[in-house]
């Protein structure tokens, strides 16, 4: 009966004590390296640094910021992909690392088993542009003109099997154009003989094109959105003129390796959000032209499922191959 007695006394500390008691395992580490697959000053640089400092400043991490650009993200993923699961190396992403899985078949990492989501960082507009010495002022011209050429209309991209050159292939399928590609190396080069009206259209995020469309050497046509934008209302989505296809976001994500905890991956996704949801952030990541994501690990599961199933028929209509 003492025993019970004894037993009874300590029954209630002891059990509340374990449930609110946390495993390593499942804890956050206090050093964490976001590796960037992209160079510095990018919007996924921007967004990587964005969160390293907010870490910084609420005193959760202490994290480092590792630019691993080249090959199209792929050094930077494969890394991440040998990485302990342990929450101290993450991956941060665009919109290639779907596109690469539908252009290169012999990838040294499985975008999907390899890795596990974590947040939708962000979210940002394409557009179609010309130079404003162009003779199509409107997208019902542009069309017209490209189904009709007999040579083909030139269109510049940053390179092979980049978002921007599978969306205008997606735009090239769904409206019968007749178009050819000329891939840049970067988005600068592609962007400013565009400008100069060497080329005669690109696919190009709104907010890298929009100083040259605001000083009238670029004219924007349509935007790739679901919904036109408030950046510039004035401009038609492609929906609006009969292509609901032509819907392309590029998007940006924080990925973990396989066999990351999943308390881990919560406590991760929790604290991103957290970031995400200030107006100072919303606000300055709208200067870059980023819509802050967020929501559960899945929206960024999602967005990816859906990016992976939409590009291999585009790239094999286009028969498009890695360089």
């Amino acid at each position: 009966m003492k025993l019970l007695r004894w037993m009874g006394r300590w029954a209630l500390p002891v059990c509340t004590a374990l449930l609110g008691y946390v495993s390593p395992v499942n804890a956050a580490p206090a050093n964490l390296s976001l590796i960037v697959s992209a160079s510095p000053g990018t919007g996924l640089d921007i967004l990587a640094r964005t969160l390293s400092q907010q870490f910084g400043l609420k005193g959760a991490y202490t994290t480092v910021v590792d630019n691993k650009a080249g090959a199209s993200g792929n050094i930077a993923a494969e890394l991440v992909a040998r990485a302990k699961p342990d929450g101290a190396t993450l991956l941060v992403v665009g919109t290639t690392f779907a596109t690469n899985a539908a252009v290169n078949p012999n990838l040294p990492f499985d975008t999907v088993k390899d890795f596990v989501p974590v947040a939708l960082l962000g979210t940002g507009t394409l557009c179609l542009v010309v130079p404003s010495s162009s003779s199509v002022s409107t997208l019902p011209e542009f069309l017209q003109m490209a189904k009709t050429s007999a040579k083909g209309v030139d269109y510049a991209s940053p390179g092979n099997g980049t978002p921007q050159h599978l969306a205008m292939e997606l735009l090239k399928f769904e409206a019968n154009l007749n178009l050819f590609h000329v891939p840049f190396k970067g988005t600068a080069g592609a962007v400013n003989d565009v400008a100069a009206g060497h080329v005669a259209a690109m696919i190009a995020p709104v907010h890298t094109v929009m100083p040259l469309v605001k000083a009238g050497k670029l004219r924007m046509l349509a935007v790739l959105s679901s919904d036109r934008i408030a950046q510039v209302p004035q401009v038609p989505t492609f929906k609006e003129h009969g292509l609901p296809k032509v819907q392309v976001d590029i998007w940006y994500g924080l990925m973990a390796p396989k066999g990351t905890p999943a308390q881990l991956i919560q406590t991760l996704n929790q604290e991103v959000n957290h970031v995400l949801k200030s107006p100072e952030i919303i606000a300055n990541l709208a200067k870059q032209g980023i819509d802050a994501g967020g929501g559960s690990p899945q929206v960024m599961g999602d967005a990816l499922a859906t990016e992976l199933k939409r590009w291999p028929p585009v790239v094999k209509a286009a028969q498009i191959k890695a360089d």
